[in-house]
């Protein structure tokens, strides 16, 4: 994929989150790789409605801004995070970060994702966890980010967010907003204070391989990110965008 398109999906990407309420003011990102060595990030002050393929920053993988149409800068907690999972994974393109409050709240449960429904069944065995460090200005946690993901692309960040990527900019969105569900739905059982029925390892795994196969399918994550990418196509774009 060229670099337009990548901008225009991570544009898309940014917009959808905003419109599906999981975005947090200013804060969390979305990444997409352009090269080995360089990458995409939103410019720390824009609200995610606000992005739009020229006004991305990009950034080498040391941290350094080669380009700030904006020059608003990155927020350093977001390279830290991103840079981490782009530089293990190299078959990664995206990265995306939420601040939801379902997905905080599931965060803060020792229990973590429970195995209850569809959406949640394919992270079966594919679900990372990693312990919060307080806000992401650390370098040094950048390792440990990306061996507490290993080979996944879902991760839930304790007390703190919810984490996926993908090879595409759709993959990671639509994982994401799985992910998202799954949370709420957890959190909305949960709530009825009624004793809650899991699916059994064996059901779990069958659901997420069905789920593994139609990611890989020529029906599967491409045609679900152009049908998302078309809830934007009637939306006006803001001549105040930067």
């Amino acid at each position: 994929m060229d670099e337009l398109a990548i901008r225009r999906d991570l544009a898309a990407a940014y917009q959808l989150i905003a419109l599906d309420g999981m975005d947090d003011g200013i804060s969390t990102h979305v990444s997409a790789r352009l090269s080995d060595d360089r990458f995409l990030l939103n410019a720390f002050g824009l609200r995610f409605e606000e992005v739009r393929e020229d006004n991305l920053v990009t950034v080498s993988g040391d941290g350094e801004v080669l380009d700030d149409p904006t020059g608003l800068g990155i927020n350093p907690a977001g390279f830290t995070i991103h840079s981490a999972l782009h530089d293990a994974r190299p078959e990664v393109v995206c990265v995306l970060h939420t601040h939801t409050v379902a997905g905080v709240a599931l965060s803060c449960l020792e229990e973590g994702l429970l195995p209850l429904n569809q959406w949640a069944l394919q992270f079966h065995d594919r679900l990372a966890y990693h312990d919060y460090e307080g806000i992401a200005l650390d370098l040094d946690e950048r390792e440990r980010l990306a061996a507490d993901l290993g080979p996944h692309r879902a991760m839930i960040l304790r007390q703190h967010g919810l984490l996926t990527c993908g090879r595409s900019v759709g993959e990671a969105f639509l994982v994401m907003r799985d992910l998202e569900r799954s949370c709420q739905a957890q959190l909305a059982a949960q709530a009825t204070g009624r004793a809650l029925r899991t699916a059994s390892p064996a059901m779990a795994e069958h659901v997420a391989r069905q789920y593994e196969a139609w990611a890989d399918s020529p029906a599967g994550i491409g045609r679900a990110w152009q049908a998302e990418c078309r809830r934007l196509a009637d939306r006006t774009p803001d001549p105040q965008t930067l």
